[in-house]
């Protein structure tokens, strides 16, 4: 019987943690830190950082772990990959050298740019007057990006000159040596792509689509996640297909040709123009709360499915077929602003499955810490019938915390 580690502690990693514990073959899944809200008779916290990759790594050697996974992007950044396998201990996600690919943006777009993979035009810019001629050069709106890890925030959509400007003093008062992408703002819908890539295989999930803005019908600033669906209707197995061969393929191909060889899960953000797909965005590991609604349809056993792309076994997974599943992220009501305030986190109908995210306790209650708190997830036969399944219960159970009621609503204009 195996052991797993699980590296993160948000909702994505408790749907980790969720899937390893239906495998027959795994005895003892480790979350390093996780969160109270995923203890299970299978699932135990442990108390490390993720960014101590020394301690990780010795808790890994001692409790004789057979794989780690890591969820969140920080520790894939800083080389946690590296650190392990020096250790000879069997990790799932990309190295330092190739989680470049979400750490820099810049490195992400010099190479798709690079290697004519679809996406917007770009400019990388360092200076105020820099960041003022690619604005007008690429005209509004305009899409900012800041270099770096942003948790899913550092992306900024400006409608004019005014904001534009504005925003650009802002983040070069704040760091004058600031890095930026700025973009082409793409028109069309949006659909993620997650594929796991082992040594000589890459196998892809049911897409999904994810809704970033904070309040409902798209509007207000860009969030980590307030809910997600898959699949999506209007990705036909075609069309994904089409995605796959022009955006997906063609990046590992270069990935590899640079020296990069890529090996974990590889997230693609795809707009559909009227020009076809397009790469906005790459991520080297699942989104959170795509990976939340994605997750649940596998039928087949998450733990023998990595070991096996790790060691280049070909490898078959089974994928539901016959339900949409859908997400939705209960927040802080101040959220993305920080706040200190807690909330009682309700629980929950039997009909939901439930990831916490934000969360810790107080007087043996859970409580809120942070902004995204928890993912509830059902599934029915159609969308509607998910989406109407999912406000339901969630109406049965009053709380503070706050949500979007029109998660899935692209998906039903179909």
């Amino acid at each position: 019987m195996a052991t797993v580690l699980i590296i993160g502690s948000g909702a994505r990693e408790h749907a980790l943690a969720q899937t390893f514990a239906q495998s027959d073959q795994v005895k003892q899944i480790y979350v390093a830190p996780g969160n109270p809200g995923m203890k299970d008779a299978k699932i135990k916290l442990v108390d490390i950082a993720t960014s101590d990759q020394t301690a990780l790594a010795t808790f890994a050697i001692h409790h004789v772990i057979d794989l780690t996974v890591v969820g969140a992007e920080g520790p894939l950044v800083d080389g946690i990959v590296d650190t392990f396998q020096a250790q000879g201990l069997t990790i799932f996600g990309p190295n330092k050298a190739a989680a470049q690919l979400e750490g820099s943006k810049t490195f992400m777009k010099r190479l798709v740019l690079d290697h004519q993979i679809p996406t917007a035009r770009a400019l990388t810019v360092d200076t105020v007057t820099k960041a003022q001629a690619a604005v007008k050069a690429l005209g509004w709106p305009i899409v900012i990006k800041q270099d770096g890890l942003a948790a899913g925030k550092g992306v900024r959509i400006l409608e004019d000159a005014v904001s534009s400007e504005r925003v650009i003093q802002a983040i070069y008062q704040a760091n004058p040596t600031a890095r930026l992408v700025i973009e082409e703002y793409l028109e069309g819908r949006e659909f993620s792509i997650f594929s796991l890539v082992g040594k000589r295989q890459v196998i892809h999930t049911p897409v999904a689509q994810d809704h970033k803005r904070r309040f409902e019908g798209g509007q207000g600033p860009n969030t980590g996640g307030m809910g997600a669906y898959s699949p999506v209707p209007f990705a036909s197995p075609e069309l994904v297909e089409e995605a796959i061969n022009q955006l997906v393929t063609p990046l590992l191909d270069a990935m590899a040709a640079t020296g990069c060889p890529y090996q974990g899960i590889l997230y693609t953000g795809v707009m559909l123009t009227t020009e076809g797909p397009k790469v906005i965005e790459y991520n080297v590991r699942f989104g959170d709360p795509e990976a939340q609604v994605v997750l649940p349809q596998l039928r087949s056993d998450l733990y023998i499915l990595i070991q096996d792309l790790l060691a280049g076994r070909p490898v078959t997974p089974r994928w539901q077929t016959e339900q949409t599943y859908i997400g939705v992220v209960l927040v802080n009501p101040d959220y993305p602003t920080a706040t200190t305030r807690a909330y009682m986190v309700p629980g929950f109908s039997a009909k939901l499955r439930v990831n916490y995210g934000g969360v810790t306790t107080n007087a043996g209650q859970l409580v809120s810490q942070g902004g995204r708190v928890v993912t509830v997830i059902t599934a029915a036969t159609k969308l509607a019938e998910a989406q109407a399944k999912i406000y339901r219960l969630l109406a049965d159970q009053p709380t503070d915390l706050a949500y979007r009621r029109d998660i899935g609503q692209q998906g039903l204009a179909e």
